[in-house]
């Protein structure tokens, strides 16, 4: 099976436009002819565009849904989201492993788009894959409308005419942003455990479940609760092939983000600490606060971490 993510985004986006009145968004042309989907700067948005907006991001070959629970204690709304090709739809697709810099605009390129320029090469040749469509499809967490030129850039990189460029706009500080960075709940999981030195081709299918920060209109503090939902209330399942079990054991005990030593605190604050710069926290806290791993070969499950609702309420003030 020859998978596109981009035309698999491709089919989401017109279903998104054909509906944008009832997803309260907003559907512009730039002056280039590139489609701009505008799912919170100025449009209402909601839910249910963040829900599309995190199946476009998995390049239409996974699925989200949106429930409500007060499991752990956290009354609060929650994504579900699953897939059967994880290194395509995660790694290959969702992970935010573009910045888009072009002149005084910056925004984070997550989505379809990637697979085509291969952002990040070394990425993409671990899972061995490239995308040649001629449709790009790329979400941007920003709360700016590109320029022309950063849409050119785009375009450009991924070898596609500008008015086949498809760009959605998600605000941090919107309920489809806050939607759909929880919504990346199981790519965070993959990611860590990849950078552990798991074989990505030996993870088969993933799925795992977060809650959706209330908002806030300050950025910085919607960007920490938006970390909080995945780092203190994410949890993941995932179904792997794997001849070494001790070390898939050892692996998915070091996956939690209760391994960093920056665990503890909202994530606005361990941020604050490190003077608002990434490049100081610890990669480890990155990931979901659970994680359980079922091996195929065996039959056995190893699971590590917990959901820590204190944490949580602590930061969206509950």
């Amino acid at each position: 099976m020859v998978i596109s993510v981009n035309l698999g985004a491709l089919n989401l986006v017109k279903e998104i436009i054909e509906k944008k009145e009832d997803l309260g968004i907003k559907v512009d042309k730039a002056e280039n002819e590139s489609t701009i989907i505008d799912l919170g700067i100025e449009a209402r948005g909601g839910f249910m565009a963040g829900r599309y907006a995190t199946e476009v991001c998995l390049g239409g070959h996974g699925k989200a849904s949106l429930s409500y629970s007060d499991n752990n204690e956290l009354p609060l709304p929650k994504i579900f989201v699953s897939t059967d090709y994880p290194a395509i739809s995660l790694l290959g697709s969702q992970f935010a492993g573009w910045r888009i810099n072009v002149g005084n605009y910056f925004a984070m390129g997550s989505g379809p788009a990637r697979a085509l320029p291969m952002k990040p090469k070394e990425l993409y040749a671990k899972i061995g894959y490239q995308d040649s469509a001629d449709t790009s499809v790329i979400v941007l967490e920003t709360s700016e409308v590109p320029p022309v030129d950063a849409l050119e850039y785009i375009s450009n990189e991924c070898k596609v005419n500008p008015d086949e460029l498809y760009v959605l706009l998600t605000p941090t500080s919107s309920i489809a942003g806050s939607t759909q960075i929880s919504g990346r709940i199981v790519e965070t999981g993959m990611h860590k455990m990849v950078e552990l030195g798991l074989d990505p081709s030996k993870i088969l299918y993933g799925c795992g479940q977060a809650p959706i920060a209330p908002l806030h209109p300050k950025s910085t503090k919607a960007m920490g609760r938006t970390n909080d939902m995945i780092m203190y209330g994410g949890e993941t399942f995932f179904i792997v092939d794997q001849d070494d079990e001790e070390e898939l054991a050892r692996l998915v005990e070091k996956t939690p983000s209760s391994s960093s030593p920056d665990y503890g605190k909202p994530f606005y604050e361990i941020f604050k600490e490190a003077d608002f710069d990434f490049y100081k926290i610890d990669p480890a806290l990155f990931a979901p606060a659970a994680i359980t791993v079922n091996n195929i070969r065996t039959g056995k499950s190893f699971s590590s971490g917990r959901v820590n609702a204190e944490i949580v309420k602590e930061s969206v003030g509950l």
